[in-house]
């Protein structure tokens, strides 16, 4: 059967019994023989790289391009082998994925979920695609996520930092490495309290999509926690350039702390905006007037110049760190491309080589089977120290860092300095926390 009737057969199963909710009687093995969707059958098998190639988030896009294109290059046997050589697990050989050639295609996302889900599907059901993976934005990754369930194919998220897409919007055919909200909050507290008291009085901007509120309801929450005062909480559009308008009512408000709950090119303008309009050389309530950036990149830092200096925020993974994992990639990046790599180049290389490793420990390319084998995986020597896939919702746990802007920086990528790696203890959760309750991880598909 060819790769375009497989893809056809699991939409039209998706649309009927599947899609209606009703969980599959089946649970797929490494040993199952069963047909899914775009099982590969010649000598290559290709996977989706869906990034923002336009947009807000462009900028991450192309770095997640860079590193996805890094990994393919690395799993057929190509450059220096980069972390598969630091890599807990060591069943990735060089030879592609179960002796298949790795080859690609990829999709511009435009940090926008239709057109997101538009290209995912044209990769599926056209291009054969096994697997989906990418995304800077969590409402795209949602939305993907989504379609990857209904179409039975793995999805491994690229950017995603929103509570929901392993809460109430978890999917068993979705996993993430990359951190959440929650995890930037209660690492980033304990820092904010110890720097600057817990007598503040804080105002949020916040970019109005699903990233944006559960980044918002974490930072408020924890801040609160230790006695921080919200003053007020103001949404502002994902496609915003100008935040001038959102920025003269903080002025009077009588906060003396501005969380910016933006990221990417919304981050570096609304910072912009911010430092011109003087806020980081005032004093409010006999405090000096502070600005926190719960989620922090490189390439913001780098967007953003000097402005960055001295505000604090947390990032995934940061190519300073000295465990070998990372000075391995970050040899292997800097050598192809000229530079260090940011933390979506990071994640995205990360969740390409999981997804091969977990499709030779099964045995199988079936999305049940790679399902299988990544939920509860423990490993190591991927950066950020032993994780684990959680199985209950198909969240990884690691641990987290809180950065701050370097004041003298030494270099034009050397922008942003650790202050804290917080342990994986710390930044841990039930599965049923109530900021993630609401959704069920249902039962793999594996399409056709």
């Amino acid at each position: 059967m060819s790769k375009s009737n497989f893809t056809r057969r699991g939409l039209l199963k998706t649309s009927g019994i599947a899609g209606a909710g009703l969980a599959l009687p089946t649970i797929f093995t490494a040993s199952s023989a069963a047909a899914f969707t775009n099982e590969p059958t010649g000598s290559t098998v290709t996977l989706g790289f869906n990034v923002p190639q336009s947009g807000p988030y462009a900028d991450e896009g192309a770095d997640e391009l860079r590193a996805y294109k890094l990994a393919v290059e690395h799993l057929n046997g190509g450059g220096d082998g980069g972390m598969m050589n630091t890599f807990s697990s060591k069943v990735l050989q060089g030879n592609g994925v179960l002796g298949k050639k790795v080859e690609f295609v990829t999709g511009d996302t435009q940090t926008k979920s239709d057109a997101a889900r538009a290209s995912a599907k044209s990769m599926i059901e056209k291009d054969g695609a096994v697997m989906i993976t990418g995304g800077s934005s969590s409402g795209v990754a949602i939305a993907v996520q989504g379609l990857c369930q209904e179409a039975g194919v793995i999805f491994m998220a690229g950017l995603t930092h929103s509570n929901d897409t392993t809460g109430k919007d978890k999917k068993a055919n979705g996993f993430r490495h990359f951190f959440n909200g929650y995890m930037s909050a209660a690492a980033l507290a304990p820092v904010l309290e110890s720097m600057y008291g817990n007598d503040r009085k804080a105002y949020h901007l916040t970019a109005d999509y699903t990233w944006g509120w559960t980044q918002e309801e974490s930072i408020a929450a924890a801040t609160e926690a230790m006695g921080w005062e919200t003053v007020e909480k103001v949404r502002t559009p994902l496609a915003a350039t100008d935040f001038s308008s959102y920025i003269g009512p903080v002025m009077n408000s009588g906060a003396d702390v501005l969380v910016l709950n933006h990221y990417g090119g919304n981050m570096v303008n609304s910072l912009t905006n911010a430092v011109q309009f003087g806020l980081r050389d005032k004093q409010v309530n006999g405090k000096n007037f502070e600005i926190v950036v719960p989620l922090y990149s490189r390439l913001m830092a780098k967007g953003a110049g000097e402005n960055v200096k001295g505000i604090l925020g947390s990032t995934n993974w940061h190519w300073s760190l000295t465990d070998e994992g990372s000075k391995t990639f970050v040899k292997s990046f800097g050598e192809k491309y000229g530079f260090p790599p940011s933390q979506a180049a990071h994640t995205c290389y990360v969740q390409t080589l999981l997804y091969a490793d977990a499709v030779e420990r099964a045995g199988s390319f079936n999305p049940c089977a790679v399902a299988e084998a990544l939920e509860g995986y423990e490993f190591d020597g991927l950066g950020n120290g032993p994780t684990l896939y959680r199985a209950e919702d198909h969240q990884c746990f690691k641990d987290v860092l809180v950065v701050r802007g370097k004041e003298n920086p030494t270099s034009e990528f050397d922008l942003l300095e650790v202050v804290e790696v917080t342990p994986r203890a710390q930044v841990e959760y039930a599965p049923d926390h109530p900021m993630f309750a609401g959704g069920s991880l249902g039962s793999c598909n594996p399409g056709a």
